[in-house]
């Protein structure tokens, strides 16, 4: 694996009993950036992120971190490096009988010896970062959808992760509270330098946040696009591309 690479996927294929999911998806992620990875329903991206993480197997192919093949290496290994992972899914994922501060306090009580004392300390400060410092001792039911995700990002934080992966983190939120969502990302991204794996379909979140992206397709099972998500728009040759970038403008005709 090149230095400047943390991530890799290698001729993945995904097969779910006679039906094919993904077919030889290939690709790099570099330490440090916002990588998107983008599709409509159906194409496969949560299914791509769930084989990254490990939670899944593939038919084939491989999924490199940190230079260890996640489904050729033992246990200790595998379980070694999910803790330099975090992951933020689709419903946030909280413990709705936990506080947010409970919630964010789980993986370091689950995965690390520490001192009982310093606990507090580093929910705090996860949960500042994300803009709930004030919001500690709210359970889940009392915290806004975009509070929601915000709680789940601080959790995904909580072990200082070498790579995040979130999926659809703007996904049910207004337009205001998404673009929130999309600068706290950022600022994530370049204050700590946390490498950023992101699944979404959100036009503006795609523009926003990433400088390179790859593009799921449900017909091929494929990777049909890849690079900067602009250049992407602007100048690519395939129809199904251009279709993808093109949903918001039609969708604002039609209304």
């Amino acid at each position: 694996m090149p230095q400047n690479e943390c991530l890799r996927v290698e001729n993945l294929v995904v097969r779910y009993n006679d039906d094919l999911i993904l077919d030889d998806i290939s690709f790099s992620v570099d330490r440090g950036e916002i990588f998107i990875i983008m599709g409509g329903s159906g194409s496969g991206k949560t299914t791509l992120l769930r084989h990254m993480i490990g939670l899944e197997t593939p038919a084939s192919g491989h999924v490199y971190i940190r230079n260890t093949d996640i489904f050729n290496t033992d246990e200790q290994t595998f379980m070694n490096l999910l803790k330099k992972i975090g992951v933020l899914f689709q419903g946030s994922a909280l413990i709705g009988s936990m506080t947010v501060g409970e919630n964010v306090a789980l993986p370091i009580i689950e995965h690390h010896q520490m001192d009982s004392r310093l606990i507090p300390v580093i929910v705090r400060m996860k949960l500042s970062m994300v803009g709930l410092a004030c919001f500690e001792q709210h359970l889940p039911s009392e915290i806004s959808g975009g509070m929601k995700k915000r709680a789940g990002l601080a959790r995904a934080m909580a072990l200082n992760p070498d790579i995040l992966f979130l999926d659809e983190p703007s996904a049910g939120l207004d337009p205001s509270t998404a673009a929130g969502i999309d600068e706290m990302i950022l600022h994530i991204n370049q204050t700590t330098g946390t490498t950023i794996v992101i699944v979404t379909h959100d036009l503006d979140s795609i523009f926003t946040v990433s400088k390179r992206a790859i593009l799921l397709d449900m017909k091929t099972k494929k990777i049909i696009a890849q690079g900067d998500p602009r250049i992407l728009k602007n100048s690519h040759d395939n129809p199904e591309v251009r279709n993808f970038f093109m949903r918001k403008s039609v969708s604002s005709v039609l209304k």
